[in-house]
């Protein structure tokens, strides 16, 4: 069965932040889990559909909705590509952004 973006976001996720795996593993290929260097947040580079995107663990400091989760305890991941979100994950559900025309 083919797997959905929403799916592959789901998946980084909970391996990345749920379970605290060093990598994640995406159609059979393996991705680091590294940190950020000032901050110490999470952060994956991993490849699905022909393109490069970025799960990025989201920094409880900023002012946000997804911030003031995080300080709550949930598990919260941004997810970007080519610099711009394109979705954010927490308890299991994926929030995608719409474009801004």
């Amino acid at each position: 069965m083919a797997q959905t973006l929403e799916d592959i976001f789901i998946s980084v996720w909970r391996q990345a932040l749920v379970e605290g795996a060093a990598s994640a593993k995406i159609d059979d290929k393996s991705y680091p889990v590294k940190s950020t260097p000032h901050r110490g947040l999470k952060q994956i580079g991993f490849r699905f559909g022909g393109k490069d995107l970025r799960g990025l663990e989201q920094n409880p400091q900023t002012i946000s909705r997804w911030a003031a989760m995080e300080r709550e305890g949930k598990k919260v991941m941004q997810f970007l590509y080519g610099g711009r979100y394109l979705a954010v994950v927490s308890d299991g559900k994926v929030h995608l952004y719409k474009k801004s025309e």
